[in-house]
C-alpha cells in the first residue's frame, strides 16, 4: 500500500468515526430518540438538555475524542505522514459529525469535534478558544454564545500563534471557525429575536 493510498485511507476512516453519532446512541440507551425532543440535535447540548448533566457530558467527551484520535494518532499510523495529514483527518471527522453518512447526512453543529481537533493540532489555541467560551457562557448563560464566541477567538488566535511558521493551520481554523458559526445560523436567529433558550444552573431535570 502506497503512501498516499493510506494517507487517503486514514481520511475516509476519520469521516466515519466522526460520523458516529454518539448523542444518539446515549439518548437511546435511556430510551430517548434525541432527535424528537428539545432541539432535535443529536449533540451533547442537547443531550444534557433532555437526557441528563451526566449523558451530555458523556456525549460532549465522545464527540470531542471523535476529533482528537482522527487528528493526533492517525498520522502516528502512516509511514511517512504528510504534515498535513493531522489536520486533514480532523476536518474529516467534523464533517462527518457534520454530515454523518448513517444519519442521511444530518448531524450536529460540530463544536465539540472541532475542539477534539483542535486539541490535536493547536492545544494553545484551543486553551484560549476553552477559555473564551467558559467565560461567554458564565457571562451571558448562552451555550451558543460561548460557542459562536470560541469558533471565533480560535483561529484568530491561530494567526498570532502559528502564522508565522505555517499558513496552512490558521487558514484551515479560520475555515473551520465559518462553518461552525454558518452551523449555528438558526441559534443566531433565535438569540436576535429573543427566543434563545438560556442555560439554568439552578435547573433540574425532572424525573
Amino acid at each position: 500500500m502506497t503512501g498516499m493510498t493510506t494517507d487517503i485511507l486514514l481520511i475516509l476512516v476519520s469521516y466515519l468515526v466522526g460520523a458516529i453519532p454518539n448523542g444518539l446512541l446515549v439518548a437511546r440507551a435511556r430510551g430517548v430518540d434525541i432527535r424528537k425532543v428539545g432541539s432535535g440535535n443529536i449533540g451533547a447540548t442537547n443531550v444534557f438538555r433532555s437526557v441528563g448533566k451526566c449523558w451530555g457530558i458523556l456525549t460532549f467527551v465522545g464527540d470531542a475524542l471523535k476529533g482528537y484520535i482522527p487528528s493526533f494518532f492517525f498520522p502516528l499510523l502512516a509511514c511517512s505522514p504528510p504534515p498535513w495529514l493531522g489536520l486533514a483527518c480532523g476536518c474529516a471527522a467534523i464533517a462527518g459529525h457534520n454530515w454523518p453518512v448513517y444519519l442521511r447526512f444530518k448531524g450536529g453543529k460540530g463544536i465539540a469535534t472541532s475542539a477534539g481537533v483542535l486539541l490535536g493540532v493547536a492545544p494553545a489555541a484551543v486553551g484560549i478558544g476553552l477559555g473564551g467560551w467558559i467565560l461567554l457562557f458564565v457571562t451571558t448563560r448562552y451555550v451558543s454564545v460561548a460557542s459562536i464566541g470560541a469558533a471565533i477567538l480560535v483561529p484568530a488566535s491561530a494567526w498570532l500563534l502559528y502564522s508565522a511558521d505555517d499558513l496552512v493551520l490558521p487558514i484551515v481554523l479560520s475555515l473551520l471557525g465559518v462553518l461552525a458559526v454558518w452551523r449555528h445560523r438558526t441559534n443566531i436567529k433565535r438569540l436576535l429575536g429573543g427566543e434563545e433558550n438560556r442555560f439554568d444552573f439552578r435547573k433540574k431535570k425532572a424525573e
